[in-house]
């Protein structure tokens, strides 16, 4: 929809909100690409309330995460051959961002949206209580990975375990935890093979697989 281009960690703050531009890292996202996000999105929330109204559609995370990779319809997005795949993507933190500012606006345009996030937590722990085994590929830290390790939990652990993250211990985070500690807790079975890598993900993923 937008360009989101290279910048710079050191950028000046108020400099970039007086040109309309947003720093997440060293990237610039311009305030127009959520202008074209918007006008993009609002109709399929307009559609999902009908539907939820009309069918009685029950939308999950997962499920408002399939619909918009059906909407999206480009071979570029991982969420589109989700969908094509039928492959869920579940999302604890889906208002967490632009798509929850929209959601937010849009209750206030046209009520009655509701998304059940227990539907999604049945999903994904059941995923792994009646899975033969498991194995956790965790890139970064927050809550995907502790979403991700708590679903283990159900089943007394996973077998098999790969965190890729910077985080240290020592700061608190999520991120920082090592699969030791998650042993501790029966996310992770003892005696399974678990490693942790001390390393920017997107530089390091790509050559584990």
């Amino acid at each position: 929809m937008g360009s989101t281009v290279l910048g710079s960690f050191h950028l000046d703050g108020a400099t970039l909100r007086e040109r309309g531009l947003n720093r997440i890292g060293n990237l610039i996202v311009p305030n127009d690409n959520y202008c074209k996000f918007e006008e993009w999105v609002v109709p399929i929330l307009d559609a999902m309330v009908e539907e939820q109204h009309k069918d009685g559609i029950v939308w999950t995370p997962s499920k408002i995460i399939q619909r918009l990779g059906k909407e999206i319809n480009h071979e570029d997005s991982v969420y589109y051959w989700a969908y094509k795949n039928n492959i869920p993507v579940f999302c604890p933190g889906l208002t967490d961002g632009a798509l929850g500012d929209n959601i937010y606006f849009h209750s206030y345009r046209k009520p009655g949206l509701v998304v059940d996030i227990a539907g999604d937590i049945r999903a994904i722990n059941d995923q792994a209580v009646f899975a033969k085994k498991t194995g956790m590929i965790i890139l970064g830290g927050g809550i995907i990975k502790h979403h991700t390790c708590n679903a283990n939990l159900m089943r007394n652990g996973a077998d098999f375990c790969v965190y890729v993250n910077t985080g240290q211990e020592f700061d608190g985070s999520d991120a920082g935890a090592r699969p030791d500690e998650a042993v501790s807790w029966g996310k992770i079975r003892m005696g399974s093979s678990a490693v942790k890598v001390y390393a920017d993900a997107t530089l390091v993923f790509p050559l584990l697989v």
